[in-house]
């Protein structure tokens, strides 16, 4: 890989899992609220240097983005937000700038982008990639976020920047990644599995296992279990902790009816809201009703702060929690079309037209139905879904 592109991949689909928790009073002095990181942990040693080294000289740029990524790293890697926080107080003196030095605007747009403020990050990344054409992180970037407000043709074009400034594993994988959202998965998926064949995997890991669950995801939209499930289990022995990768394998077991291995998986990761939610719906899905009741209370507590605080990153958990766990059509609908307006993604799609079916509005469906005829989606799950509108005479 060329230089500086694989530093930001890991974090691309840092808020596509929810990793927020809400702020809740202890019941007794006693209660253990966090168990933090251990003192002698030789990375968070190596952060809290790193970040004293920059109190002692803020403004020193080059010092800045160094604890700024190292922080987006630790966020992703341990799917705690406040990580996110830490960076973006280091980016502290140039954040509020118009026109920020190149390497806090890419940062910057980062950020945003975990907080699904996509208009803001595109419009950081539009600047940037005028001012450094060759940036490949800024293209791989801007061609997330174009991916997921389904601009394909913008996505495609961002794509193409990257052959001359990136390595050939990458470039396929973000051309292959609009692809197969467009009318092309079959053929994107066999050119992805080939290029990464070929190459033998990728020399960075968090690269190794975007591909590879980008490659599982594929397979799994094409109903070919076997080979979604062998790529997701390639892609945990790299990376285990990966929340984004958690999330994904628990859907697709969830799908497959194998429920306790779906609770099993996500057992030790309640502290990250969306896998709080799908180990939730695994106890559901295995009858395990006693086991189920403090997990709801605790979901409902942390998407009620998130309300409050006005934070729409967990909107699509939301609408999962409000229509699989409590059984309210409607409000999951809202929320989901809510969701709808700022991402859309499969599963964001998929969420809204299992709620456009349960409150029987085939309406609310309309958008996702208009965006899977025009994108011409191919995904299994989501072609039976639209099809019980058709055969249901609209739902409403």
């Amino acid at each position: 890989m060329k230089p500086g592109v694989a530093i930001l991949v890991a974090a691309l689909l840092a808020a596509a899992v929810g990793v927020s928790a809400a702020p809740r009073l202890p019941v007794t002095g006693a209660e253990v609220l966090e168990e933090l990181p251990w003192r002698a942990d030789p990375q968070q040693r190596e952060l809290r240097a790193l970040r004293a080294r920059l109190q002692e000289a803020p403004r020193d740029l080059p010092r800045a983005v160094e604890v700024a990524r190292r922080y987006i790293e630790a966020g992703r890697r341990e799917a705690d937000p406040r990580y996110y926080g830490y960076a973006q107080a280091a980016l502290g003196p140039w954040w509020s700038q118009a026109a920020p030095p190149p390497q806090v605007r890419l940062l910057r747009a980062t950020l945003l982008q975990s907080e699904h403020r996509f208009p803001e990050a595109l419009a950081d990344l539009a600047a940037l990639t005028a001012q450094q054409p060759d940036d490949g992180q800024a293209w791989l970037t801007r061609a997330t976020v174009e991916t997921v407000r389904a601009d394909y043709a913008a996505a495609t074009r961002s794509c193409a920047r990257l052959s001359s400034l990136a390595d050939e594993l990458v470039t396929t994988a973000c051309i292959a990644n609009v692809g197969a959202l467009n009318g092309r998965l079959a053929a994107s998926e066999r050119l992805l599995a080939a290029v990464h064949a070929r190459a033998g995997g990728a020399d960075d890991p968090a690269v190794d296992t975007w591909v590879l669950t980008m490659l599982a995801e594929m397979a799994q939209r094409r109903a070919a279990a076997a080979i979604a499930d062998t790529r997701f289990r390639a892609a945990l022995r790299l990376a285990p902790r990966d929340t984004y990768l958690l999330g994904a394998y628990a859907d697709f077991l969830l799908d497959q009816g194998r429920h306790d291995e779906a609770a099993a998986l996500l057992a030790p990761h309640a502290r990250v809201d969306g896998l709080l939610l799908r180990h939730a719906l695994a106890l559901r899905a295995g009858g395990r009703a006693r086991a189920l009741v403090p997990e709801l209370a605790e979901l409902a507590a942390r998407f009620d702060a998130g309300e409050r605080r006005g934070d729409g990153v967990h909107l699509r958990e939301q609408a999962r929690f409000e229509l699989a766990l409590r059984g309210d059509a409607r409000r999951a609908l809202a929320i989901a079309r809510r969701n709808w307006d700022v991402q859309k993604e499969t599963p964001d799609a998929r969420i809204l037209l299992e709620a456009a079916l349960a409150a029987h509005d085939a309406a609310a469906a309309r958008p996702v139905l208009d965006w899977m005829r025009g994108a011409r989606v191919e995904d299994v799950r989501l072609a039976r879904l639209a099809a019980q509108f058709n055969l249901d005479g609209g739902k409403g």
